[in-house]
């Protein structure tokens, strides 16, 4: 299994991975518990950003690009919304000429869960396609937490860095809740 290395004083740190994941847990893996902030009551656990993104391109009849639309969504219903649509845009279609191609290995996503540890800690964990991050963390229990829980789910476990996503920038600013 590959372990998260940490990359700086910080307290960030960072798991790549074998292939590309689908989603972020939906769920409270790493226990987080509820606290106070402004006198508000806070989930231990909160999405405080997500984006998605994808391209469609259209080529001529020697697959070269006469054309691209990027499609950047706040949240996956609307991504899958919003790429329907462009595909079946025949407007679209008729004035980019061409064949539709949906890039799928150009496809991404990003987003950040605020996660708040038993400790009092708050720190965040990061997902996209390609990397985990987790950051702001001050306890090593915390990043063995979410190790442990990385661990035990197979699209997480194994890292290196694969070639088609490798320091690839993601495409579309992320939809973000700031407290």
């Amino acid at each position: 299994m590959g372990d998260f290395v940490q990359k700086a004083v910080t307290r960030s740190a960072v798991r790549t991975l074998a292939a590309p994941i689908e989603s972020v847990p939906a769920n409270n893996p790493f226990g987080c518990t509820p606290y106070e902030s402004g006198g508000e009551t806070l989930a231990g656990i909160e999405k405080t950003c997500e984006g998605y993104s994808s391209r469609i391109v259209y080529q001529d009849t020697e697959a070269r690009s006469v054309g691209t639309v990027i499609i950047r969504s706040p949240t996956v219903a609307a991504y899958g919304a919003n790429v329907q649509a462009v595909i079946e845009s025949a407007a679209l279609a008729s004035v980019m000429g061409g064949t539709l191609v949906h890039a799928l290995e150009d496809d991404s996503f990003s987003s950040t869960l605020r996660c708040h540890d038993e400790n009092g800690e708050v720190y965040t964990v990061g997902f996209t396609r390609n990397r985990v991050t987790i950051s702001s963390y001050g306890g090593d229990t915390i990043r063995a937490t979410v190790e442990v829980w990385a661990d035990t789910v197979p699209a997480l476990a194994k890292t290196f860095e694969h070639p088609l996503f490798a320091r690839r920038p993601i495409h579309g600013a992320p939809r973000c809740v700031s407290r």
